[in-house]
């Protein structure tokens, strides 16, 4: 006589389960955040990117290219800031895939596999450990602009939302950086992947030159690139003038890349972890 074993069904989470398992997922992202700015702290070199970096760019860009472009030093200054202050923060997010490839290479994620955490709680904390490196960039970029003269026209309120802007798609961007640093094998591999990234989205714009000065060609990819739409809201923002296009357009850009480039980025890192 036989008997016949039937498999019990499988048991949906319910839903007090799922805000329990969101809750500690929360919980020990914001612990690895803190690990993640800790390790930075320690080790101040790591914040030369976003602090003397973008000095540098402002000191060559205003200095080398404001008479032939603007006529004027002060006044490309007052062009030129907003815009570098959305390429300085984006560079700064690439910090976050080279940090986790290192990690990786060291068997420090070997480490949070034993763990009782969420398998994305690693990624996510490093990631918003990084949000220092933006907050630190921008005031560093604001406090030498205003010290070589740039002010801006509207006041404290939308200069702090061109800074949120700004540190939104950077944190959005960040998640093509991550996974750049799950599939490289090597800490360069990643800085090198990274820049081809970066440099058509940050170079391709209005950054330098107004935008009506440019070839066909490159106004029509300036015309969708959000990291241009970006520093048209910056600008306005900072300066004065219409927002409403650049802020929409970056806002729903960023949502679109979070959705796409943070699945990737777990299930890479699933693989290799």
């Amino acid at each position: 006589m036989t008997t016949t074993e039937t498999a019990a069904p499988s048991r949906a989470a319910a839903p007090g389960e799922e805000r329990r398992g969101t809750f500690r997922l929360a919980r020990h992202s914001l612990a690895l955040a803190g690990r993640s700015i800790r390790k930075t702290l320690r080790t101040p070199e790591q914040l030369l990117d976003v602090t003397l970096q973008p000095v540098m760019f402002v000191v060559v860009y205003v200095f080398l290219l404001g008479g032939a472009v603007a006529g004027s030093t002060g006044d490309y200054l007052q062009f030129l800031l907003p815009a570098i202050m959305v390429q300085t923060v984006l560079f700064g997010g690439m910090a976050t895939g080279v940090n986790l490839n290192t990690d990786i290479k060291k068997g420090v994620f070997d480490r949070f596999r034993s763990l009782p955490i969420g398998r994305s709680a690693p990624l996510i904390g490093s990631v918003l450990g990084d949000l220092i490196r933006y907050v630190l960039a921008e005031a560093v970029l604001l406090g030498f602009g205003y010290a070589l003269g740039f002010r801006a026209h509207t006041g404290i309120v939308p200069v702090l939302a061109a800074c949120l802007l700004t540190v939104f798609l950077a944190f959005c961007v960040s998640w093509a950086f991550v996974l750049v640093g799950m599939l490289m094998r090597e800490p360069g591999g990643v800085q090198g992947a990274a820049f081809v990234v970066l440099f058509p989205l940050t170079f391709g714009t209005s950054m330098v030159t107004p935008k009506d000065t440019l070839p066909g060609w490159l106004r029509a990819w300036v015309s969708v690139n959000p990291v241009n739409h970006a520093m048209e809201a910056a600008r306005g923002l900072m300066l004065g003038g219409p927002v409403a296009t650049g802020v929409v357009w970056t806002l729903v850009s960023g949502v679109v890349m979070l959705a796409v480039l943070a699945p990737l980025a777990v299930a890479a890192y699933r693989r290799r972890a």
